[in-house]
């Protein structure tokens, strides 16, 4: 039996789902795009998977950040930090603001008059995993009853989830992000699935968070669950709030922690670059530099 549960937005044990129309248009459908995710070997090939089956008892686990804006939820419940909001402002959802140190997947606006007069950043973040899916969204194709065009499914390749990394790289960069959105006065809100904050309390110094979440804060912590919608699919529901301040992110992993995980990103970009193009050259110009 496959591990995938969720594909292209849909779950995979609805039987009223027309799977060879899904999988034909590997369409999202949270963005109603085409979905991100690709296969490297062939990039013409969306991959679909949302969500998975994990753990020695097998529970759901989103691996896809997009699965989260289902419904827009998470932004109906950012609403209350839009505090200089009025009514008859309008709201807007813009994706992917860059700002000093990095970027921001997503802004709740509140705008009056065509000008911003008040917003709440809201970065999203799922399980990243290691090893490969596709073995197991082969199986559950097969399961589909839909052609493949290959025969992964009898690969005995897993895939298995990055905990560790996952919650310290974010850590980090919300330690580096809600520094300016304290010194504007404003929000910044982490989105994650209550698998990964459950892992993050027992990994990290959790016990100085707010809960529930202070609205004077300026770092605000959503987790949601993954609960059974009937007919084989699944929809996401607020499980907690919490929150602190910039100060307490860094308390979470101490100075040394920090320095630790941004070391371990270094090596990590670096070793992903290796080979022969990169490898010194005493004699002659290396292909890397042309």
């Amino acid at each position: 039996m496959s591990k995938i549960i969720e594909l292209f937005g849909k779950g995979t044990h609805n039987r009223s789902v027309d799977w060879q129309g899904v999988i034909g248009a590997q369409r999202c459908a949270y963005t109603n795009k085409r979905c991100y995710k690709v296969r490297k070997s062939n990039p013409d090939i969306s991959i679909g998977t949302c969500s998975v089956l994990y753990g020695k008892v097998p529970e759901p686990v989103i691996i896809c950040p997009v699965r989260l804006i289902e419904r827009r939820q998470i932004f109906t419940d950012c609403f209350h930090l839009l505090t200089t909001h009025e009514p008859g402002n309008e709201l807007h959802i813009i994706p992917e603001v860059s700002i000093p140190g990095g970027s921001v997947d997503y802004f709740l606006v509140s705008v009056k008059d065509g000008k911003v007069k008040d917003f709440v950043a809201i970065e999203l973040q799922t399980l990243d995993t290691t090893g490969t899916v596709w073995p197991e969204r082969q199986r559950m194709l097969e399961t589909l009853g839909i052609s493949r065009s290959d025969s992964a499914e009898e690969s005995n390749k897993t895939f298995g989830m990055n905990w560790k990394m996952t919650a310290k790289t974010i850590l980090v960069q919300m330690h580096h992000k809600v520094q300016t959105f304290e010194h504007l006065n404003k929000k910044l809100v982490l989105v994650v699935q209550d698998k990964l904050l459950s892992y993050m309390t027992k990994e990290f110094k959790f016990d100085h968070l707010e809960t529930p979440a202070l609205i004077g804060d300026s770092m605000h912590l959503h987790a949601y669950k993954m609960d059974n919608a009937g007919a084989g699919d699944y929809k996401i529901s607020m499980s907690s709030r919490l929150s602190t301040d910039a100060d307490g992110i860094g308390m979470f992993l101490g100075l040394q922690a920090e320095a630790r995980v941004e070391l371990e990103q270094i090596l990590i970009g670096l070793q992903t670059k290796l080979s022969d193009r990169t490898l010194f050259q005493a004699v002659g110009t290396p292909d890397s530099l042309v």
